[in-house]
Order: structure tokens, then C-alpha cells, then sequence
């Protein structure tokens, strides 16, 4: 199973002076607001030439909204966050995309497992199964972990 220093390194957190990272500080970090750059980050990674992906988790209008208000910001040098909702996906992705590339080895492999229908998913894409909510993350996971340990999936 991946650790959490793989999750925080996918979601570029960074932890606090002479802490190690830990799942309480992903959680403290997901709580208050995960910057939009950790959606940058996984989004770049796990749908490189998909443009509107980003849009599976900040509608269009209010991602424009935040961007411009952090631009107005930038003196201030604030940075936009995600809700607290909208952390919890994609610190929920970066999860199953650290896992994915963990079993298969690389990106393109992981990234063609989690757009490729899955009989197990009754023919569902595993990245939209992880998206809808917070059950779909352990059935991807499960499938994974056979793999990993090279049972039937």
C-alpha cells in the first residue's frame, strides 16, 4: 500500500518543520483548504491531456472565481484553496493514483487502468467509481491489492 509521504509528494505538501508526515497532517491540510496547486498537481499527473478533468472537481465558474481573486491576492501572496469537499476528492485520488502506479509501474499503465472499464466495476471506469464519492475508493483499492498480489481481478 502506498505511504503517506507518496501522497503528500503527489499533492505537494510539505510538512511542518521537523515533522514527518503523517495521515493527521493530510487531514489537517485536506481540512483547512488544500491549495490549487494540489489540484494542479494531480490533475497534470493522472490526465495529462484531458483539459476540462480539472473540472470533476471546481466548477468551471468558481475556479475562474478563485483564480481571479488569488490574482487580486498575489501582493498578499494568498493562495486559493479547495473546500474542504473538494480536498477530500482529490487527496482521495492522489490515493488511488499513488497505488495505481505503485502496481502497475508507470503512469501510462496506471492511467490506462483507471480509464479502462473494469468488469469488477460492472463496467465502470475505476476514475469515475474514486470520483462519485467516498465508496467507490476502497472496490478501486481492493482490485488494486489483488493485483498487487496476483489474484483474479
Amino acid at each position: 500500500m502506498t505511504s503517506e509521504a507518496q501522497i503528500a509528494e503527489i499533492l505537494g505538501i510539505r510538512g511542518r518543520a521537523g515533522d514527518a508526515t503523517s495521515l493527521l497532517l493530510l487531514a489537517d491540510e485536506v481540512n483547512k483548504g488544500l491549495p490549487l496547486s494540489a489540484l494542479n498537481r494531480v490533475v497534470s499527473q493522472v490526465a495529462p491531456f484531458d483539459n476540462t478533468f480539472i473540472y470533476r472537481f471546481v466548477p468551471k465558474s468558481t475556479l475562474a472565481r478563485r483564480l481571479a481573486h488569488q490574482k487580486r491576492s498575489a501582493s498578499r501572496r494568498k493562495q486559493a484553496r479547495l473546500s474542504a469537499v473538494q480536498g477530500a476528492k482529490v487527496a482521495r485520488l492522489a490515493e488511488v493514483w499513488a497505488f495505481a502506479k505503485e502496481v502497475w509501474g508507470s503512469d501510462e499503465q496506471a492511467r490506462d487502468f483507471l480509464f479502462r472499464p473494469h468488469p469488477l466495476l460492472e463496467g465502470r471506469r475505476p476514475i469515475d467509481v474514486v470520483l462519485a464519492n467516498e465508496f467507490g475508493r476502497p472496490l478501486v483499492d481492493g482490485i488494486l491489492g489483488r493485483l498487487q498480489y496476483g489474484s483474479a481481478a
